[in-house]
């Protein structure tokens, strides 16, 4: 089975950056970011199409967030640029193995903190 390692969490003033890491141990179809914050459902964030490339992001962080990705590493990354209060969640990265699109594969999450 995949397993996917996330890094790169951490504590952030509002305005600045962070890049998160994920790798995965297998081959995937489609790797995605979601994130969660206390009391508050998983939402989606940033997901990637393996092969062709193709990303979409959530609203929220369209022009601020940049999903990648490296086949030699087979790690996809999420760049975090003009982070704000509320991006503060735990931020879990997910695998589709099986069927494209469907994730079946969750990392640990790591967290992310903004203050001001």
């Amino acid at each position: 089975q995949v397993q996917l390692v996330e890094s790169g969490g951490g504590l952030v003033q509002a305005g600045g950056s962070l890049r998160l890491s994920c790798a995965a141990s297998g081959r995937t179809y489609t790797m995605g970011w979601f994130r969660q914050a206390p009391g508050k459902e998983r939402e989606f964030v940033a997901t990637i199409n393996w092969s062709t490339g193709f990303t979409g992001y959530a609203d929220s962080v369209k022009g601020r967030f940049t999903i990648s990705r490296d086949n030699a590493k087979n790690t996809v990354y999420l760049q975090m640029n003009s982070l704000k209060l509320e991006d503060t969640s735990v931020y879990y990265c997910a695998a589709s193995t099986v069927v494209p699109g469907a994730y079946d594969r969750w990392g640990q999450g790591t967290q992310v903190t903004v203050s001001s």
